[in-house]
Order: structure tokens, then sequence, then C-alpha cells
């Protein structure tokens, strides 16, 4: 894609990943934003991947700048001595990056890689930070120490109403510079299959999103287990890869399978580059994490006009309006799962008609282009307001 007229604003974009998960498609609706709208962007990641090249196709340039990243595995004193030595060694790139690129805006994509924040702010840029996490389970003072960084940005954007009143509750001085949008989901570039019309052979229920306990693959896992002790014909397909360091969780998802004799109904799909023709050969969708700042698959699940089961959480909750365009659960509770999955098949006629309305509303909702024109003008106002 070829920027749209002159370049009147720079913005350099700091991303710790390269996948194609959920805040990497985001991130990349964001940087589609900026470019169509006439802004120079540079992407700083700290790793590379295939994001990459749909980065560069948007129109802006790429390049390699480490970053520390604070993840869960670093709250231990070592952790924090391990990454306070990175953080020393990987100041210097950041400098120099920021300097070259000399941005109007940095937008830090969340609040994982919070010096750059730091340093970004020492030198006088304008900072944006688009919170995707909301963990509401972690201690207040590791949610301060997230949300501290928050501090030095002009602008906050979070991804949901749960998103945003959590950071809200621990910081509210960060209420006024708080805006909420809502993610920008792609629908398949072709009308979807509709659901089937009748439920014959194996029933097929798909969970897409990392092997993690938060993603809540244990439970659909259970799940599956008691649905075919009550005679269901249901298989379980798992689209994604496993959290570094959680190479634990898949060899307890191996056990609670063979425990309940499932082992043969569940697929290993691995990391999907696009998940339309995944979902298309599901009947029903499963979203059973424990926690969801927004929910990126509860919309696909939608676009694709497919029955969805996900958890009361988060910001789930303001996807699914339960009993209307999909059902709620209570997270972490593998019964009320199955009984719910069960409710749906039962009940598949209406499941299947909510589930094509549910998709109209979605294209609307959860529209890129309505994200991209909200990403916009909250870089444009940010331009101006420290001018």
């Amino acid at each position: 894609m070829i920027n749209v007229g002159a370049s009147a604003h720079r913005a350099l974009v700091a991303h710790p990943g390269a996948e194609l998960y959920g805040s990497d498609r985001i991130v990349l609706e964001s940087v589609t934003a900026l470019t169509t709208r006439g802004w120079d962007v540079t992407v700083a990641l700290a790793s590379s991947g295939p994001l990459v090249p749909l980065l560069e196709e948007s129109g802006a340039d790429t390049v390699a700048m480490p970053l520390p990243v604070l993840r869960k595995s670093k709250m231990s004193v070592r952790g924090l001595l391990s990454l306070a030595v990175e953080t020393a060694r990987t100041t210097p790139s950041i400098v120099r990056t920021l300097r070259r690129c000399s941005p109007d805006v940095v937008y830090i994509s969340t609040v994982t890689i919070p010096w750059v924040a730091v340093v970004a702010k020492l030198l006088g840029y304008p900072v944006i930070c688009h919170v995707h996490e909301a963990e509401d389970t972690a201690s207040k003072t590791i949610r301060m120490g997230l949300g501290a960084q928050l501090l030095l940005s002009q602008r906050v954007i979070a991804n949901s109403n749960a998103c945003r009143e959590l950071i809200v509750r621990d910081i509210p001085i960060l209420e006024r510079r708080m805006r909420v949008i809502y993610n920008g989901v792609a629908g398949p570039r072709t009308e979807p299959a509709p659901p089937r019309d009748s439920l014959t052979g194996p029933i097929r229920l798909l969970l897409v999103g990392r092997i993690a306990p938060r993603k809540g693959t244990d439970i659909a896992v259970e799940a599956l287990g008691i649905l075919v002790r009550r005679g269901l014909d249901v298989t379980l397909d798992l689209a994604g890869g496993v959290f570094a360091d959680y190479e634990w969780f898949e060899d307890d998802l191996r056990r609670i399978a063979a425990s309940a004799g499932v082992s043969d109904r569940i697929r290993r799909l691995g990391v999907i580059a696009q998940v339309w023709e995944t979902l298309e050969s599901a009947d029903i969708a499963l979203v059973p994490s424990r926690a969801e700042p927004f929910g990126n698959v509860a919309v696909e699940a939608q676009l694709a006009a497919r029955p969805v089961v996900a958890s009361a959480v988060q910001g789930l909750i303001e996807i699914i309006d339960d009993g209307r365009n999909g059902r709620l659960v209570e997270p972490g509770d593998a019964v009320a799962l199955a009984d719910s999955i069960q409710a749906a098949i039962d009940g598949w006629d209406v499941a299947r008609e909510q589930a094509i309305g549910a998709r109209i509303e979605a294209l609307s909702r959860f529209s890129p282009e309505r994200y991209r024109t909200d990403i916009a003008d909250a870089f444009t106002s940010t331009t101006e307001s420290s001018r």
C-alpha cells in the first residue's frame, strides 16, 4: 500500500513481537490507520516474524530494536535483576532509533515495554500508550508498576471498558487521558458459509488462541470429556501455539485428555496464519478465557457466523450479550462450559440464527474502518495538543 499524499507527520511504533496473534494484528491495523492518512511510520520490533512483511506492505518501514519486555517470568528478584541488565544494554539502541526517527508521536503498543515510554519522555517526544492488558488477578503492586508508565503518556487508549476501569481504579488521575477504542477486526474476504442446517456426524468445537492457562485451554479439554461422557459425539480443534515457558501446561493438557479418554478427539492445528477456513470447518467456537481484556477471537467467530460460547469475563462481556449473540459462562467452570455447549447443540436452530445475526452486528461494531478512523483521530489530537 502506498501512502496517500505527502507525509505531514512521523510516528514511531514500538511493538515487542512480530507474530500474528491478536495484539500483532491490532498494531497492523493501527499502522494502516496512519499510513493511509499520510503519516510516515516506522515500526520498531524486538523480533522478526510474519508481521514484518504485512507492516511493510501497509506502507511502514520496520527496524530491529532490542526491547526489554516485562513478562511474568521476570517477577522475581533474579528476573528483575536480569531485566535491569537488559534495560541498560538496550537503552542506547532505543535512544538512537528515537533520535533517528525524530517522531511527532511515539506509539507504544503494550504496557509490557515500559522503558520505551521513559526514554521517549526524557527525549521530549509525545507518547501514546495502547493498553491491551487487564490484569485484575495480579497484585496491586504489579498493576501499579505496569500502569506507572501511563503517567508519561499524553493519551492512553484502552481496548475495552473493563481495561479502562481497571487502570482508572488504580491510577484515577489517568481518567481524563483515557479513551476506549474497541479493536477493529477484519472479517473474511468472502461471505462465510452459514452454520450447518443440522448437526449430523461429529460436532466440531474450536478454540483459537495460545495454549496457556489464561486462555482456558484446560477448561475446554475438560468440557470435551464431560460431553463425551454424556454420550455426545464431539471433537475439539486447538489452533494456536504454546506460550514460551508454558510447555508444562501442554503436558498437563495431555494428561487431562488422556484421563478423560478424549485424546483421539483433539486435533492440534498449531499457529494458523488465517483463521477463516478453520472457523468455517467448525460448528461452535469456544473462548473459555480466565482473563480477556478484549477478545478478538470472539469477534472473529461472530464474523464467521459461528455460535460462540465464552467466559463471562472482562472484554468478552462487552462483545457478547448472553442469549442474544452468543453464550456466556462462569470462567474456569468446565461443567458450565459443557452445559452451555450442549444447550447450543440442543437448540441448534436458535443458535444458528443468532450466529447469523451476530455477524451482521459485528461487521459494523468492530469494523477496521471505524477503528482506523478512531486511531488516526487520537494521533491527530495528540500532535495538536503537543504543539
